[in-house]
């Protein structure tokens, strides 16, 4: 009765409130999502690991630190479901364990690098001019290296670690970001309701941050959502290559590190972390191609 009567509020189709307005968009999105099947596999997928992640001392059935040489690389049992590591480590526990590592990773990067790239891209394409060449130039430096040489430069720059291997990706992420907001930029600063702002006297700080950023938000949660892959890979990457996450700590990418010399004997040491990077990238990129159905105008 409750879910029918928000179902006729929010599809109302001469809303009465900016409320009820704003909430009957949100549903329409939703519903548009509900309907793209590879959307919402992704989507449950996310939301597995996250609860995974979550909830880890309460899911894992053993500590992801302890070791027991005396059953180390055992293969998956009803003890050990996902078999046991080098040290004899539970492998299911630190899966369990490392989705905090690694999805933790992810959303301290997007929460750094999306309002940085959408500021900078906005200023720019706000502004024009001088302020754009130089915004622009500044980002075609960062987008002239791969993504993974300039995390490890900044890394070897900084010190081995999480909180580097952080900082190193957000540096290395937003340059995308602020090509896309300039763009979306470019194409709302000229039109009649941003020069009515502007004979209002509103500043260009409140025409930016109230009415332009807003706009570009749609695209740019699109944009990441898409390139949350692309992050989780760099942040696994950095783990391998020993310059992300250090042992002991459960992150996949130094796990898949550490178990790279059973990967032909004892398989499930190495295999299991790359099924959840796998399972992981693959659901952000259903969950994005989902997203820019919807989200996108110029996909309909």
């Amino acid at each position: 009765m409750i879910f029918s009567n928000f179902h006729n509020w929010a599809l109302d189709e001469t809303p009465s409130s900016p409320s009820q307005a704003l909430w009957g968009r949100r549903y329409r999105i939703w519903l548009n999502l509900k309907s793209n099947p590879l959307a919402m596999i992704g989507l449950f997928i996310i939301a597995v690991f996250v609860f995974i992640a979550i909830f880890a001392p309460w899911l894992a059935p053993q500590d992801p630190s302890i070791q027991n040489l005396a059953n180390r690389l055992a293969a998956p049992s009803a003890e050990h479901w996902f078999g046991t590591d080098e040290l004899g480590r539970d492998i299911f526990s630190r899966i369990l364990y490392g989705g905090r590592v690694t999805l933790g990773m992810v959303i301290a990067v997007v929460i750094l690098v999306a309002p940085l790239g959408l500021i900078i891209g906005c200023v720019a394409g706000y502004f024009g001019g001088v302020v754009d060449t130089v915004l622009m130039r500044v980002t075609d430096v960062f987008l002239a290296f791969p993504r993974l040489i300039l995390a490890l430069a900044f890394v070897a720059a900084l010190k081995p670690g999480v909180e580097s291997a952080i900082l190193a990706i957000a540096l290395t992420a937003w340059p995308p970001y602020a090509r896309l907001a300039r763009a979306e930029t470019m194409t709302i600063r000229n039109t009649d309701y941003i020069a009515a702002y502007r004979l209002t006297g509103a500043s260009a700080a409140r025409i930016i941050t109230r009415h332009i950023a807003p706009l570009c938000v749609p695209s740019l949660i699109v944009r990441i959502t898409l390139d949350m892959s692309s992050i989780i890979l760099t942040a696994a990457s950095l783990g391998f290559l020993g310059m992300g996450a250090q042992p002991p700590s459960p992150e996949w990418g130094a796990m898949i590190a550490t178990a790279k010399r059973f990967i032909f004997e004892q398989w499930w040491v190495a295999t299991i972390p790359g099924i959840a990077i796998f399972l992981v990238s693959l659901a952000f990129n259903f969950l994005g191609d989902g997203l820019r159905d919807v989200l996108d105008p110029k996909q309909n």
